[in-house]
């Protein structure tokens, strides 16, 4: 029997990379997972992978109608939700000096707002006791150039899922902010043109000597969304080969 037998699991961004390792995982665990993202086509691939253990629902998080149908799609199905992994989120290699307003309002509105509204509009249906994970990153603590406003809006999430842990305390449920190291997924190689040189330069920073797996953080996933972290809520578990912690 799986850690979440007969729960029901929402993992946005979850087409791809970690995202779409930990809809598997979740699923190989007993949960039924919906998954969101904005391309059909990687949605529809997602599922042939999980199989019948997933439903896909197409939309972009920082579109608050997309949200509503994806929630009304999860009401549909009549058990609530017990774990949702608000992962979905953007980065792009910026400086300082190239940051412009739609850089800006693309990662905030996407990072921050959306994440937001997912786990707002998620709450009527969050069943009590039930494992709210956000998606962190090192950079937070990093300062890694030209990372500045992705860096700024993954500090927004690890300051909300403080808030969040104390606002929601009194129904159990726990929110916890997940934040892995450099992992080799398809959104880190799409930062640069030259993506060995650039995930082998990210290795080289990491005591472990190398990038994590996306199965190795959804593992980490897998255990804040079980009842093996159950007296865990308002942490960030760092997931990072070593790299903030050495």
């Amino acid at each position: 029997m799986g850690l979440l037998e007969g729960k029901t699991a929402l993992v946005t961004g979850g087409s791809t990379g970690i995202g779409l390792a930990s809809a598997v995982r979740l699923a190989a665990e007993g949960a039924h997972v919906f998954i969101t993202g904005r391309r059909k086509t990687e949605l529809d691939a997602a599922v042939e992978e999980i199989g019948s253990a997933a439903t896909a629902v197409t939309g972009d998080i920082s579109n608050l109608a997309d949200l509503d149908r994806l929630y009304e799609t999860i009401r549909s199905r009549g058990r609530g939700l017990d774990v949702l992994f608000a992962n979905a989120s953007v980065a792009s290699l910026v400086t300082l000096e190239q940051v412009t307003e739609e850089h800006f309002d693309t990662l905030f509105g996407i990072n921050v707002r959306g994440t937001l509204f997912t786990v707002q509009k998620a709450l009527p249906l969050l069943n009590d006791g039930a494992s709210v994970i956000l998606n962190g990153s090192t950079n937070v603590d990093v300062g890694d150039e030209a990372l500045g406003v992705y860096a700024a809006t993954k500090a927004a999430t690890r300051s909300f899922s403080r808030t969040w842990a104390n606002e929601l305390k009194g129904r159990g449920i726990r929110v916890n902010t997940i934040t892995p190291g450099p992992t080799d997924t398809p959104a880190v190689s799409g930062l640069t043109p030259a993506p060995a040189a650039f995930k082998q330069q990210l290795a080289t920073r990491v005591p472990l000597g190398r990038l994590g797996r996306p199965e190795e953080i959804a593992a980490a996933v897998t255990f804040l969304a079980s009842e093996q972290s159950s007296f865990i809520t308002g942490s960030s578990l760092y997931v990072d080969g070593g790299l903030n912690q050495i």
